[in-house]
């Protein structure tokens, strides 16, 4: 009998760990339910979003204040049009902000960060960002630079003769 009591509060842990796993799990890929947080949507275009991912971060001054709902392009700009859940907190946003792609490493994961402006106006739910930067692509810069750096050979070779 003691034998059973024991296996029972053995399964008992597994199970209570398996749990505490999937529910970290569910926090840390931002599947979690978020509660009553209420929110709004604003969105902005960009030129380029190099690997940002629906449900990415929006941060202003570091702070996570919302994430990205959507993506999708626009037919008649071409541009990258993204959708942000705003939490309603954070309802005093300036018309003049700016957003950019930003990176939480040299090859991290991107996320949108707000840059606040001086208006005295603020977005209203719906409105787009008029300042955007676009991604920086490490590969795009590399190639740059690759093609400086072969021009430049190139050019110092030419001026020996």
């Amino acid at each position: 009998m003691q034998m059973r009591t024991m296996e029972i509060g053995v399964g008992a842990f597994i199970l209570a760990g398996v749990f505490a796993l999937v529910l970290l799990a569910l926090k840390v890929s931002g599947l979690a339910p978020s509660g009553d947080l209420q929110t709004y949507e604003l969105y902005a275009e960009f030129d380029n979003i190099g690997s940002l991912s629906q449900r990415a971060k929006v941060s202003l001054a570091g702070v996570t204040v919302g994430r990205v709902v959507g993506i999708d392009l626009n037919k008649k700009t071409y541009m990258a049009r993204v959708t942000m859940e705003i939490d309603n907190d954070i309802s005093n946003i300036p018309v003049d902000s700016s957003v950019a792609i930003e990176s939480m490493s040299l090859l991290g994961e991107k996320y949108v960060g707000i840059s606040i402006g001086g208006s005295s106006e603020f977005l209203l739910p719906g409105e787009p960002f008029d300042d955007t930067q676009s991604a920086i692509v490490l590969e795009n810069l590399i190639g740059k630079f690759m093609m400086n750096s072969v021009s430049a050979d190139d050019a110092a070779s030419d001026d020996s003769f």
